[in-house]
């Protein structure tokens, strides 16, 4: 994008000047590339509806409701957690140009959001992904691919955590991984299963590698793009007969089997690297139903009372 110089009347300042501006200060602030081009699809789709030559000043509480009802008449199918995605990053340009005194002040409410249940993987389709390729006949995508399956059904990290990960982080004496590259820019370590920690030791006897390499790479030892990564997964789910190809439902799949198999939400938090429980709740309200397996063997009073049945019916003494 071209560079521009804001206008000395901030009644002047054009939209595109102003989320120009917003970007500078954003980069300062050492935001991630990938939060920077968030708000660039956001700003883009912003401007199909108000011209970025627009002057900011002419910006108010209806031209933003009026953006919402122009995503819905021109995008009819689009779901409800994209459109608030999109909105997100509209309200935080726009609040930046009400600081800075270029819009009128006014308050901006995200419309509210039916919560959906997230979408996982079955577990007929799980298995299907997991069955071991034969390592004398596949190549190494194939395998490395079926490795990243197991990584991330073990760790539930992000596709674009994924990607940075390097040899080094893996720490197998102390049965942990650093993670470095995140979406909040957080370091912090999980621990690496038994099941996962074999699976990267053999992993790393073909990938071989210097420490500093990327863990998860091309043929060529390269890192992989997350376009590149998607692409790979679609690819290999495909050809195991699973249509669904999404990386970030396998984190959801993480968090769900990690409640009904009784872990607790705080350290769910800590491995997800959610900043606060907000997320994690939303899990536990959206596999509710699931929540109903076992409900009375883990159930207090049933466990106080042994969990005995009476048939017998109940007699009250004459008083």
């Amino acid at each position: 994008m071209k560079k521009l110089t804001l206008q000395q009347s901030s009644s002047e300042t054009a939209f595109a000047e102003l989320f120009d501006e917003f970007i500078r200060f954003k980069n300062l602030q050492n935001l991630s590339e990938e939060t920077i081009i968030y708000y660039g699809e956001c700003y883009r789709y912003f401007t199909r509806f108000f011209n970025e030559n627009g002057i900011c000043s002419d910006i108010s509480e209806d031209t933003f409701y009026n953006y919402i009802e122009h995503i819905h008449e021109t995008k009819p199918n689009i779901s409800p957690a994209t459109v608030n995605s999109y909105l997100r990053g509209v309200r935080a340009i726009l609040y930046y140009g009400i600081k800075k005194g270029y819009i009128e002040s006014f308050q901006i409410q995200l419309p509210k959001m039916d919560e959906i249940v997230k979408k996982i993987y079955t577990d007929h389709e799980i298995m299907l992904l997991l069955k071991k390729p034969d390592i004398k006949k596949s190549d190494f995508p194939e395998y490395r691919n079926w490795v990243i399956i197991n990584y991330i059904l073990g760790t539930g990290n992000r596709a674009g955590t994924v990607i940075n990960i390097k040899i080094e982080d893996l720490d197998f004496d102390s049965g942990n991984i650093i993670l470095k590259k995140l979406k909040g820019r957080k370091q912090y370590y999980i621990p690496i299963s038994k099941s996962l920690e074999q699976i990267l030791i053999e992993y790393l006897m073909y990938r071989k590698g210097e420490p500093t390499d990327f863990l998860f790479c091309n043929t060529y030892g390269k890192s992989l793009s997350l376009s590149g990564l998607e692409h790979e997964i679609a690819k290999y789910n495909k050809k195991r007969g699973v249509e669904k190809t999404s990386l970030h439902m396998l984190r959801h799949t993480f968090a769900k089997q990690w409640i009904l198999n009784g872990g607790d939400i705080f350290r769910l938090q800590k491995i997800l690297g959610h900043s606060s429980l907000d997320m994690v709740r939303k899990y536990v309200n959206m596999f509710s139903d699931d929540l109903r397996r076992d409900f009375d063997s883990f159930n207090p009073l049933d466990n106080y009372l042994g969990n005995t049945t009476n048939n017998e019916k109940i007699k009250l003494n004459k008083i």
